[in-house]
């Protein structure tokens, strides 16, 4: 039930890059990891599913046990700290498996503790149609670092100017929306004794400035950084040449789609991010409805979203220039702006997973005057 056919596991391995290749029968068992940050679940099965041992283990001895085993199979979720575990079980000749959390749910049976769950996570890395996650290298891992860290610098900064104007408003005082407006107008509001703020909160108002102006320093300084990165990034510059890409689309595509052959096609790259239709079929009819809201890479489809959008408040303004541009117009003639810009979002990413796979560069096709 549990076996696995020696043809199907290069789909679904990740071998160490620094040792050869082994034969794929070699790695006869399954190291199931259960992460935590102290306390680790280990889960040692053989290829046909019999357990050998299931125990708890701490850190330092689960990193005794990746480098004493023999070179086997290590199977975990992709959650916090799986990609360093990956890279540290690789470099001990291990070949690895990261699985979507959800997925290895499925495999989950009786009461959830750390004993079954390390048991599901070694039954759904035997099957061969569940795929592993990509595993990232300290270089990407810092780029999405970064970008996460600049992510949550921007939620602050909008949390920080919004209490500064609704709490100013309460006292009649009203600031146009903008960060710039709010920058300009709020030394004046803080200096003028006439204004009726009551002294405590005036300093209370100024100190809450101050943080914000710490807030948009950090976000400047975060995106020299980032723009730094990607004009030294051959991927990203190449990415940048499509329509509504720029540094930050270019980064997560980059990093979502850097090891294409994770991917079986482009539909499917597409998919992990959330741009394509739901499918919901049976009995032979198909029913195809909207994007899905929960499973997809919210953050980066947003991000597309929004240059798909720029991109076509040029083009429904003036001529089609490139064969793409005659293709959205037509979209937006039909369907309206909206679904053009997922659209146009969902070729980026199949075009992003062409353009990496087959190492090219993209040019639009312009239309034959």
């Amino acid at each position: 039930m549990y076996g696995l056919p020696p043809n199907n596991w290069s789909t679904v391995l990740i071998r160490p890059k620094t040792k050869p290749r082994r034969p794929y029968m070699s790695y006869r068992n399954i190291l199931a990891i259960d992460l935590a940050k102290e306390v680790f679940q280990i889960c040692k099965t053989d290829h046909n599913g019999k357990v050998i041992y299931n125990k708890a283990v701490s850190r330092r001895k689960l990193q005794e046990i990746l480098r004493k085993e023999k070179a086997s199979l290590a199977a975990m979720e992709s959650c916090a700290t799986s990609h360093y575990w990956c890279r540290y079980a690789m470099e001990c000749g291990h070949a690895v498996k990261p699985m979507h959390a959800r997925t290895v749910k499925a495999f989950l049976t009786k009461q959830k503790t750390d004993k079954n769950d390390a048991l599901a996570i070694s039954i759904a890395a035997l099957q061969p149609h569940v795929p592993s996650t990509r595993i990232l290298n300290t270089e990407e891992q810092a780029l999405q670092s970064v970008d996460r860290m600049r992510e949550l610098a921007v939620s602050q900064r909008r949390s920080c100017s919004n209490q500064i104007r609704s709490l100013l408003n309460e006292f009649g005082i009203t600031i146009a929306k903008g960060i710039a407006h709010l920058k300009a107008k709020l030394p004046d509001i803080l200096e003028d004794a006439e204004n009726g703020l009551p002294g405590m909160f005036r300093q209370s108002i100024a100190m809450a400035f101050e943080m914000l102006k710490t807030h948009i320093e950090y976000i400047a300084d975060l995106d020299k950084k980032l723009e730094a990165e990607v004009k030294n990034n051959e991927t990203c510059q190449k990415l940048m040449m499509l329509e509504g890409v720029g540094p930050l689309s270019a980064i997560g595509l980059t990093i979502r789609l850097g090891q294409p052959a994770i991917f079986k096609n482009g539909r499917a790259a597409s998919a992990s991010i959330g741009l394509t239709p739901k499918q919901h079929s049976s009995g032979g009819k198909e029913v195809i409805g909207h994007i899905a809201k929960y499973s997809a890479d919210k953050r980066l489809r947003s991000t597309l979203y929004q240059g798909a959008l720029a991109v076509i408040a040029r083009v429904d303004k003036r001529e089609a220039r490139t064969q793409k541009e005659v293709w959205l117009k037509g979209i937006i003639q039909r369907r309206g702006k909206k679904v053009a810009a997922i659209a146009l979002a969902n070729k980026n990413v199949r075009t992003t997973y062409a353009l990496i796979k087959n190492n090219t560069n993209y040019k639009a096709t312009a239309i034959a005057a």
